[in-house]
């Protein structure tokens, strides 16, 4: 390969037509491929379209080498499945990785084999738009979700699976640390720890990788004063070296361009400099590194080897996609549209995403054989309740309605509907035995450069709710939102609240599932829900201060509290309700003490607990496993996720659910910036239950 073609290899042009190749807008592009100077293409998709491109590079280009197909596929590409912040709720990976299966076999069958996805930002920042493309607020819990995206994507981990038809590459995002970003703004700084970064923000994307993911996408902000995308320390020294990352690493868009805004690059030479020597291999739309490669290889300022080393690993995964066999798409087997066995998987994976906040009187489930039921609020007939990103089926797939399920699911009752203007509404009330009220936000109000400063109901949402609410005639509120969000007043007074999210593309038919009780809610929420937006950040796996906040105290000034807010969130992480009541155990522990050495070799603590369906339905439970190392060497939070099993039970039913603890649970990353896990002795109290404000605990000492 020539150099030029070397460095064509690591560009990728985006695709801004909505055409086949011969369009205007796509000159570059074209070009690029015909004179083997590209090695990727974002945003093209279609058979026919994605092969009419593929044959310019392969049949006419010096070198044939095919390009590879890019596009953000974040929860569904035809059947939008629920928001990734959604399915989170679910605690059960399963619904990820049957989102990534379904997403994967339509999205190839359209030309596209690779997705930037998933996005593993653990985030503390509800007002940051892409908390809805995130897991939330826990790198334990974000950890699993990524793993189970990653294998319904690629398969197994060595990769032998990625030229099959069903299976795309993924590419774990944004590496690293960008859910931190100051005020929650998109693009903004990131000022970390060593510490904070390998146990908070590192964790998810070590587990992606270690399942085999392909790719890995720079972030768009700084870690540690040094942009995410001419960092050596994060990319090279952790990711390459220190993991054995054998993927390539990938730009966001124009993210290499931005190292001149950031004041870290002098110019776009510079900025192709620092971004190929840091460790990234491929840049996405910005072309500074092709542009300018051939003079910083004759000035000695980047390496021949580099160079060779990004071109290996892009190639590579081309081989591994089966491109060079096989370049083209069957366009007689493209999936043209969602089938109902998507629909289904999308329709379950929404209802088992639903967080049921509150349920007084027992307003929830509703009776299909009510005499009438009114549907009301801004978004009762809506049909785009897919979400952010959610990919090019959202604009050819409407959304079912809340309003249309509703009378789908009680085709006896006489459904009315109003919008969001309070006198209709409470009139649509007043006639009506139970009010469905749906609000939340557009999806344009969350997702990437979505970022809000008031995070509460929108407009007039509030005086709606406060107008049913007025009618003294039950109702139940649906919350369709992208992001937690700040729950005013009229939480008080309302008897029921259901969290349902944007939840795809069987949106309607999920909650119309839960609100009627043929699914029984089980979600939890995988992020706190602040009683204010001047409580941001807060979060459960906090740390705790010298003078902590005592409930039982409450009178006490010099503590960490607010003066005019009560302590703690509206809704905590972990949190959620069912039709049902379970009893869950104290944790009985297999061993009260072990030796650290014993750890470092591999031996674990069973922890182990009963957990009953005291009700009359059957129902889920999410029990949930924290540990809290009570003095150590950096001060730790106060609760840790290490473990959750979603359990269903009929009623009356019991079963035992066990975990094991080992080092990687009782240990911690110190501050090192070399990398270094250590395990100390003491006392660690390991908690068991169904929120992460459980008290059910019991001690294990490491000696």
């Amino acid at each position: 390969m020539t150099v030029q073609e070397k460095l064509g290899q690591i560009q990728q042009l985006t695709w801004t037509g909505d055409t086949g190749p011969g369009g205007g807008q796509t000159e570059q592009t074209e070009a690029a491929a015909r004179a083997g100077l590209l090695g990727s293409v974002l945003n093209i998709h279609g058979a026919r379209h994605s092969n009419s491109l593929q044959r310019i590079a392969v049949e006419e280009s010096r070198l044939g080498i095919p390009l590879l197909f890019g596009l953000d596929v974040i929860h569904g590409f035809w059947t939008a499945f629920p928001i990734p912040l959604a399915q989170a709720s679910s605690f059960d990976p399963e619904v990820a990785r049957r989102d990534a299966e379904v997403s994967a076999k339509e999205a190839r069958s359209e030309g596209v084999r690779w997705t930037f996805s998933p996005m593993i930002d653990v985030t503390h920042e509800p007002r940051w738009g892409r908390i809805a493309e995130s897991c939330g607020e826990d790198p334990y819990l974000n950890a699993a979700f990524a793993v189970a995206k990653v294998q319904g994507y690629q398969g197994p981990a060595d990769g032998s699976e990625l030229s099959r038809m069903d299976r795309i590459a993924a590419c774990a995002k944004h590496f690293v640390a960008y859910g931190g970003a100051e005020g929650g703004r998109d693009y903004n700084t990131v000022d970390v720890s060593e510490q904070r970064l390998r146990n908070l923000y590192l964790p998810p994307f070590k587990a992606a990788v270690d399942a085999g993911v392909a790719t890995v996408m720079a972030a768009f902000n700084t870690v540690g004063g040094v942009p995410a995308h001419g960092n050596a320390h994060t990319m090279n020294s952790v990711l390459k070296e220190e993991w054995g990352f054998k993927g390539f690493v990938v730009s966001d868009y124009t993210g290499v361009e931005e190292l001149i805004a950031h004041g870290f690059a002098e110019d776009g030479a510079d900025a192709g400099r620092l971004a190929l020597t840091a460790g990234l291999d491929m840049e996405m739309v910005s072309t500074n590194v092709a542009d300018h490669g051939e003079a910083l290889l004759s000035d000695g300022l980047i390496t021949m080897e580099r160079l060779d080393d990004a071109v290996t690993r892009i190639l590579q995964l081309k081989f591994d996609l089966g491109l060079f066999d096989n370049p083209y798409t069957d366009e007689s087997a493209a999936v043209a549209e969602p089938t109902a066995a998507a629909r289904a998987a999308s329709r379950e994976s929404a209802a088992r995403s639903m967080v049921l906040l509150r349920n007084e009187g027992s307003v929830l489930p509703l009776s299909p054989a009510a005499r009438s039921i009114a549907v009301v609020g801004p978004f009762a007939d809506s049909t785009g309740l897919h979400g952010t990103w959610a990919g090019p089926g959202a604009s050819r797939f409407p959304s079912v309605s809340i309003l249309g399920a509703v009378r789908e699911a009680a085709p006896g009752t006489k459904v009315t509907h109003a919008g969001q203007n309070p006198a209709q509404a409470a009139a649509a009330a007043a006639a009506a035995e139970v009010t469905v009220v749906v609000v939340g936000e557009d999806p344009e109000l969350s997702g990437e450069a979505a970022v809000r400063s008031d995070i509460g109901l929108p407009t007039g949402q509030e005086e709606l709710i406060a107008a049913v609410a007025a009618t003294g005639k039950p109702f139940v509120v649906v919350l369709v939102n992208g992001r937690p969000l700040v729950l005013g007043d009229w939480l008080d007074s309302a008897p029921a609240v259901l969290e349902a999210w944007h939840s795809g593309i069987e949106a309607g038919h999920a909650v119309a599932d839960v609100l009627f009780g043929s699914v029984n809610p089980g979600g939890k929420l995988p992020v706190t829900f602040p009683r204010a937006v001047g409580q941001i950040p807060l979060y459960y796996n906090h740390e705790s201060t010298g003078r902590p906040y005592n409930p039982a105290q409450p009178e006490e000034k010099f503590v960490s509290k607010y003066l005019d807010l009560a302590d703690g969130p509206r809704f905590p992480f972990g949190y959620g309700l069912s039709y049902t009541t379970f009893a869950v155990s104290r944790p009985q522990l297999s061993q009260e003490s072990i030796a650290r050495d014993a750890l470092e070799r591999g031996e674990t603590v069973e922890v182990s607990l009963t957990v009953t369906n005291t009700g009359e339905r059957a129902g889920d439970e999410v029990v949930q496993l924290y540990v809290h190392d009570v003095a150590a060497g950096i001060a730790q939070p106060v609760r840790r996720l290490r473990g959750f099993e979603r359990v269903t039970l009929e009623p009356g039913r019991s079963t035992t659910v066990s975990f094991r603890l080992g080092a990687q649970d009782l240990g911690f990353w110190t501050n090192d910036p070399a990398g270094t896990f250590t395990v100390e002795r003491g006392r660690i109290d390991v908690y068991t239950g169904t929120s992460s404000t459980t008290r059910d605990c019991c001690p294990l000492t490491v000696v």
